[in-house]
């Protein structure tokens, strides 16, 4: 993605969040509410960050159909995390984008970041995306974290072991 394109990011998010609203840690209303210059911001840092990138995917007239970020996570030290993944429901299955975003995310991660953990979180009843990242090798890593939006559901914390397997404790 590029910094320019902040209302692409805007619309994709807002479309993740009405599509599927347990898969991200904000709400509908408190993501419609940001200002253009909030989403120009992020926009410009995704773009230009080293550690954290956001991945597109486009369909052939050029409108983004999928978006998958990674970066590191500042309150736990050593984690990259994979996050913000989402496919528009016309580009899902096997021949769409998700896996291919989620390749990217790991190689950024592996390539631009010196950190030992990469993981994701899902929401307990996410049950498509949660065979989904383990068909892509992430496995449960026992941990579990109230989800923000309804601390009575819980996140279920996916590692992904190959991401620096010499490193690995």
């Amino acid at each position: 993605m590029t910094s320019t394109e902040h209302r692409e990011l805007r619309a994709i998010k807002l479309e993740a969040l009405l599509d599927s609203p347990t898969a991200f840690s904000s709400s509908y209303d408190d993501t419609v509410a940001l200002a253009e210059d909030v989403w120009q911001q992020q926009a410009a840092v995704e773009a230009t960050s080293e550690e954290c990138a956001t991945f597109v995917a486009v369909d052939e007239a050029g409108a983004w159909v999928g978006i998958a970020g990674v970066g590191p996570i500042p309150d736990v030290p050593d984690h990259v995390h994979v996050h913000s993944v989402y496919v528009s429901p016309r580009y899902r299955g096997p021949a769409g984008p998700a896996a291919e975003l989620m390749r990217a995310c790991i190689r950024h991660a592996q390539g631009h970041t010196a950190l030992g953990w990469l993981t994701l979180g899902v929401h307990e009843r996410n049950l498509r995306a949660l065979a989904f990242y383990r068909r892509l090798g992430f496995e449960d890593t026992g941990k579990i974290v109230p989800y923000r939006l309804n601390p009575a559901e819980k996140l279920l914390i996916l590692g992904y072991p190959a991401f620096r397997a010499s490193d690995q404790h």
